[in-house]
């Protein structure tokens, strides 16, 4: 009877005990609108990137303001909750001597969120938004520093849109990488599955490529659409940003579509891999749009 009882208790303890959520599948099969839209964050100055933290569950946006390519030093990046309430518009925005100027894609490492900038790539601290690190391009004739991503080494990979070139950045020490690309590179990511890198061609071209090493590149998948931008992996699904035709479409491996139908020609995305919350950002209509891929 007691080890009745015993088993008994400890059924009904662990029948009490809460389970963990899961994740809600995403639904792939259904174009979205703007009637999906969970919210929008305004009140931004040309938002061009948006990059999700797990850690403090938050979205950083980085501001064009001015322009794309001006040394103003007006450009700053943005913090926002899950919720799109902003939390500090200029959360960061560099230091008198390496200020931000038109902050693009942006890449979280371990502490550090790394954004590229008109002269190179700028570091912050992502708890308290200071800026910690200043990675210096100007030996180099760069012509539109872009997208950022990184390895599971914390070796930086940026994109430089405007002479077909990918640079590497170990320790403080830039240099090119791959050069000469059929295609010009706009948004980077690393494919979780291979850990290859996946490059989005801007432009009319429709080609994505990957790369492992300096001397390895190949075709990753041709998707329609055009003019790409910022390119993200879900569930082993690559999500690119299609300003041709305002849209984020997505490849399974086999095939493409449209998987959402934006209002505005989109920038870099970001996921909030939580939720499975896409974020859109919009540099001219100084909005981001959040859309739910997870079946409701």
């Amino acid at each position: 009877m007691y080890k009745f009882l015993l088993l008994l208790i400890t059924a009904l303890l662990f029948s009490c005990t809460p389970k963990k959520s899961q994740t809600p599948p995403v639904d792939w099969e259904t174009v979205q609108d703007t009637t999906d839209m969970v919210f929008t964050i305004t009140g931004l100055d040309g938002p061009e990137a948006v990059r999700y933290d797990p850690e403090q569950d938050v979205y950083f946006i980085s501001n064009f303001t001015g322009g794309g390519t001006t040394q103003d030093s007006t450009g700053f990046i943005t913090k926002a909750d899950a919720e799109g309430n902003i939390l500090d518009l200029k959360f960061m925005a560099g230091t008198s001597e390496y200020p931000l100027h038109a902050p693009r894609g942006m890449f979280i490492v371990e502490n550090t969120l790394w954004a590229a900038d008109v002269l190179g790539v700028h570091g912050f601290d992502k708890s308290t938004g200071e800026q910690t690190d200043f990675i210096d391009f100007s030996e180099f004739e760069t012509g539109f520093l872009n997208d950022v991503s990184a390895n599971a080494q914390g070796t930086l990979f940026v994109t430089d849109t405007g002479t077909n070139r990918v640079f590497k950045v170990e320790g403080s020490s830039p240099s090119i990488y791959l050069d000469s690309l059929p295609e010009a590179p706009n948004g980077i990511t690393l494919n979780p599955d291979n850990r290859q890198f996946v490059l989005a061609p801007w432009g009319g071209d429709q080609i994505f490529r990957y790369f492992s090493s300096s001397d390895d590149l190949g075709e990753y998948a041709t998707l329609e659409g055009g003019y790409f931008d910022g390119i993200e992996f879900l569930h082993s699904n690559l999500l690119a940003a299609s300003q041709q035709d305002s849209s984020i479409r997505y490849f399974d491996g086999t095939k493409s579509t449209i998987l959402i139908k934006t209002t505005g020609r989109p920038a870099d995305i970001g996921i909030n891999t939580n939720l499975n919350h896409i974020a859109v950002p919009y540099i001219a209509l100084d909005r981001v749009d959040i859309w739910n891929l997870s079946k409701q």
